[in-house]
Order: C-alpha cells, then structure tokens, then sequence
C-alpha cells in the first residue's frame, strides 16, 4: 500500500511567513494553480480516497484530487495543522522576540514545551497515530489513498510511521509536494520511498 503524503497549496500566510495552524487560511490563485498541478500529477498514483484535514486550504487541495479520480474525500479532524496557539498569525522572528524564553524552549525540543495555550507534543502525535489507525482501517491496507494535511502534522505523521528511523528527519515538505511511503500490512512497517516531489508545479 503506499501512502501519499500531501501538503497543501500556498496561502497568502505562506507567503508573508506567518504561521497559520489552527487559522481557517483558503489557497491563493497560486495555491489553486498549484492544486490543480497536483491532481494531474496524482493520475499516475490511482487512490481509493482521499483523507483530507477539515481546513479549508487543504480541503480545497484535496478535492481538486478527489474530483480527478472520482474518489470520496474523507475529512479528519486529526488531520488538521499544529495549534501553536498565540503563535499564529505571527513570523517566526516576531515569535523569537516576544516569546524568546518559551521560543527557546520549544526549538530545544518540542516534546519538553509547548507553544503558550497551543497543543502539546503528546496531544498532537496522539492524534497523529489515531489517523494514522483509521487511515489504515477504512483502507484495510490494501488500497493505496492519500492524505492531503499541513506541513507540522505531516512530520508528526511522518515520526509515527517511521518512529526512531532516521529518514523521517530528512524530510521537509513544500506546498504541494507529495511524499510517498509504502507500508507492509505483513510486516506493519513502513519506507519511505519518495520525498517531497513537487517536480509537478510550474
């Protein structure tokens, strides 16, 4: 079965390099453009559905998909991005100076610390391995689908599919990128086999 991890496409926010998380942020006429390159891309890579994150600039990502291959779009709650609580609608460097202890902190090592009122590394990778579970489930690990989320999630999802393996440190992922990992029903295991491709975007 493979797995294709997608980021959404590019927002205004994205540009202005403020974080977004829990932010109902929609694509700009780049990221549409970019969805659209997406989906003609995925015609190679047939899926069963599409399990998308409940925000609209991923929901948008995914249905473009979806609508090209005829497959449902399955919304999930746990799919949506990291809360980084009064971080959002900040750059990092805004963050930096106004949060500088707890910025500090967080950077170190996000399991230890946790934005102020956002979600903690254990709420997050909970959810992580509960989509995780059920994308496995409604697929029965057979069909191959794919998971349109955001950037931070992705990781996260990436650590519970990979746990203590080293490539899922070499992955960073772009708007529109796909990352591809395979997994073995048999063994339960999974490898990376494709990593941030957006090859497709003009």
């Amino acid at each position: 079965m493979n797995i294709y991890l997608i980021r959404h496409g590019q927002t205004d926010w994205n540009i202005k390099g403020k974080i977004q998380g829990s932010h109902d942020i929609p694509l700009n006429e780049t990221g549409k453009r970019q969805a659209e390159q997406l989906a003609e891309a995925m015609d190679h890579c047939q899926v069963s559905r599409v399990f998308s994150s409940t925000l609209l600039r991923a929901r948008e990502t995914a249905e473009k998909i979806a609508i090209r291959q005829q497959v449902p779009v399955c919304p999930m709650e746990q799919l949506i991005e990291v809360e980084f609580g009064k971080w959002e609608g900040m750059t990092w460097e805004e963050i930096k100076q106004s949060y500088p202890k707890e910025y500090g902190l967080w950077s170190v090592d996000p399991a230890l610390s946790s934005p102020p009122e956002g979600e903690t590394y254990k709420e997050i990778l909970r959810r992580c391995e509960w989509a995780l579970k059920e994308i496995l489930r409604v697929t029965k690990a057979e069909e191959d689908a794919a998971v349109v989320s955001h950037g931070a999630t992705l990781a996260y999802l990436l650590s519970c599919m990979m746990h203590n393996n080293p490539q899922k440190d070499q992955v960073i992922v772009g708007n529109a990128s796909i990352t591809t990992v395979e997994y073995n029903s048999v063994t339960r295991s999974y490898k990376l086999t494709g990593s941030n491709d957006s090859s497709h975007l003009i």
